[in-house]
């Protein structure tokens, strides 16, 4: 069967909202939707659907979501191509941008499989570096990947990696090695809180709320092939909204 790519207009704030259910982790099949955010990488964007194959042999089962985000590039269309050949690709086209957080949370609506994870469409994740996460499956709640290798990145971006959890986790009284990975959740979790920024912090949003809910978590590490999307998360205007909302979940406590 041909899958259908499917056009969506968004608003302002999309959300991944629901009732939240009881953590108490049900066994569920080791079947994961990889949720693929990607703007202008038709590049990079089925090298990442290919490496994300590889990490997922062995799997009970699993589809890739990819969600061009206003590309004005091929993006989409090489995602089309991608899923007329293989089933277990969607494609969702946004008719505008809507941010990382906000593709990411439009991918997670669109998810079958009991658990969903992010990888970024721009082939800075390969299979190596993927499969560690997906072999914790089933073991809590959340899996939380954190980054062995630091030293990939420049000095200043390191600094604030670091500042940045330290930051949360003395604001929120957390212990959590990493709040930007690739984290593995239970997908009717997920759905169960609201996120509700589009920008960067919708990981960290996610598992502050998920955490403090009492979602139970197991870290694993992981390395990076290269530095990850520095020009884009570090520009002024994503800047103010990681810090719109870290003030928003201070106050909603």
């Amino acid at each position: 069967m041909v899958p259908r790519a499917e056009v969506i207009g968004v608003t302002a704030r999309e959300s991944t909202a629901a009732t939240a259910p009881e953590t108490a982790s049900p066994r569920f099949p080791r079947a994961v939707s990889f949720v693929v955010p990607a703007l202008n990488e038709e590049k990079n964007i089925e090298d990442s659907v290919r490496e994300i194959h590889r990490a997922a042999e062995g799997l009970d089962g699993y589809e890739i979501v990819v969600v061009d985000d206003g590309s004005t590039d091929r993006t989409g269309e090489i995602a089309d191509e991608l899923a007329r050949r293989d089933g277990r690709i969607r494609v969702v086209h946004n008719q505008r941008n809507v941010g990382f957080g906000g593709a990411y949370k439009i991918g997670v609506k669109h998810a079958s499989q009991p658990y969903v994870i992010m990888i970024p469409g721009d082939n800075n994740h390969p299979a190596w570096g993927i499969t560690p996460i997906l072999s914790r499956i089933g073991e809590a709640d959340m899996v939380i990947p954190y980054v062995t290798n630091l030293e990939i990145r420049g000095r200043k971006r390191q600094l604030i990696s670091v500042t940045y959890t330290r930051l949360l986790n003395f604001l929120f009284r957390l212990d959590v090695p990493y709040f930007n990975g690739l984290v593995l959740h239970r997908t009717d979790l997920l759905r169960g809180i609201t996120i509700e920024t589009n920008g960067y912090a919708y990981q960290s949003e996610a598992l502050i709320k998920l955490i403090r809910r009492g979602a139970t978590s197991v870290t694993v590490p992981v390395s990076l092939a290269h530095d990850d999307q520095f020009s884009r998360a570090f520009k002024l205007k994503n800047i103010l909204r990681v810090g719109e909302t870290i003030l928003r979940l201070l106050f909603s406590r």
